[in-house]
């Protein structure tokens, strides 16, 4: 009896001992809650998220430039209202501090680049240094040509074909009753506003407006051609001195763009022309000063260079390279067409 009393009572204290360890129970392995604090982010809000569709740098070649200043406020609704995350650069028509924009965004981690070239000349240094950077990029308002943009095959040009601007200005002047010879000598004698001679658009501005007449079998007389950079007070002083220098020799003031024309119309003005009686005068651009210009008989007529539409083009042409498409040599440009704006239609186009 006291035997198995002494066995009962070891097995109880033997029990107890493995009970206290823990004996053969499985460990729990469950992970303890987080009840730490969260970081202080030195903020009530919480932390910004970035934009769902990511991040655009777009560069423009000067904000006070009166077409580029509609162009880039359409570009910037648009991707904004997309949800991007948008940062605009004034390049200052410094093409040196635009270089230094680029790599900027680059450095910054951008997905995609927007780039209106200060100057054309600049796109071969462009092209490579978003190629290096594998950056898509769209080029816009001013056009390298097709052998600089082979180079690299995530890059699009969204603009207008400078070449049919021209040709419509000439065509509003072979619209005129007497086809521009105001003073019937059997020929047209004009002056030519250019802007800036460098840039693509001025070049073919300039060619194909009379170009338009030559074709039309219209004999032409060049009084001066002299660079006004898209500027109206040039454009004011440029259209003073040859009215000044030729009088009623000149029939025709062509323009470049419609800044330069509104101050070619101020000179007319001052020098007691009336437009459309004993000169004409044309633009490009349909600005809204140039429009009110139109109605009022004091323009012939401009041509819409339409920002809108380049603004919603080049944004559509981004998100294309942003999915992954690429481009091949020779289909790289995308166009929007240019529109005649006549004291017929002007209505049609003002807000």
């Amino acid at each position: 009896m006291k035997k198995t009393f002494a066995l009962l009572l070891a097995a109880v204290m033997m029990l107890a001992l493995l009970s206290a360890c823990g004996g053969d129970k499985p460990a729990d392995t469950t992970p303890p809650a987080d009840t730490s604090a969260p970081a202080d982010t030195g903020s009530d809000a919480a932390p910004e998220e970035p934009a769902a569709g990511g991040n655009i740098g777009v560069c423009i070649y000067k904000f006070d430039d009166a077409f580029m200043t509609t162009y880039r406020n359409a570009l910037q609704e648009i991707l904004e209202g997309k949800g991007y995350q948008v940062t605009v650069v004034d390049g200052n028509n410094d093409q040196a501090k635009q270089n230094e924009q680029i790599n900027t965004f680059i450095t910054q981690g951008v997905d995609a680049l927007i780039i209106n070239p200060v100057m054309t000349s600049a796109a071969d240094t462009i092209i490579a240094t978003v190629k290096s950077a594998g950056i898509p990029t769209v080029l816009i308002n001013r056009e390298p040509t097709a052998d600089q943009m082979a180079a690299y095959d995530k890059l699009v040009y969204v603009g207008c074909n400078a070449a049919q601007s021209g040709t419509m200005q000439g065509e509003l002047i072979l619209d005129t009753p007497n086809k521009g010879d105001i003073n019937g000598d059997g020929k047209v004698s004009y002056i030519m506003i250019q802007g800036d001679p460098e840039n693509i658009d001025a070049q073919l501005r300039t060619e194909y407006s009379v170009k338009a007449l030559t074709d039309a079998g219209i004999e032409v007389e060049q009084l001066n051609l002299t660079r006004g950079d898209w500027d109206r007070e040039k454009g004011q002083t440029i259209c003073a001195n040859d009215l000044a220098q030729f009088g009623d020799k000149i029939e025709v003031v062509f323009c470049n763009n419609d800044d330069m024309a509104i101050g070619a119309l101020q000179a007319i003005q001052a020098a007691n022309r009336t437009v459309n009686e004993d000169i004409y005068l044309v633009g490009v651009d349909a600005l809204d000063a140039a429009l009110n210009e139109v109605q009022a008989g004091n323009m012939t007529g401009t041509v819409l260079n339409d920002a809108n539409g380049q603004a919603a083009g080049a944004v559509a042409e981004m998100e294309k390279l942003l999915g992954g498409a690429t481009y091949a040599s020779g289909e790289q440009s995308v166009y929007v067409d240019y529109v005649k704006v006549t004291p017929d239609n002007v209505g049609d186009f003002m807000k």
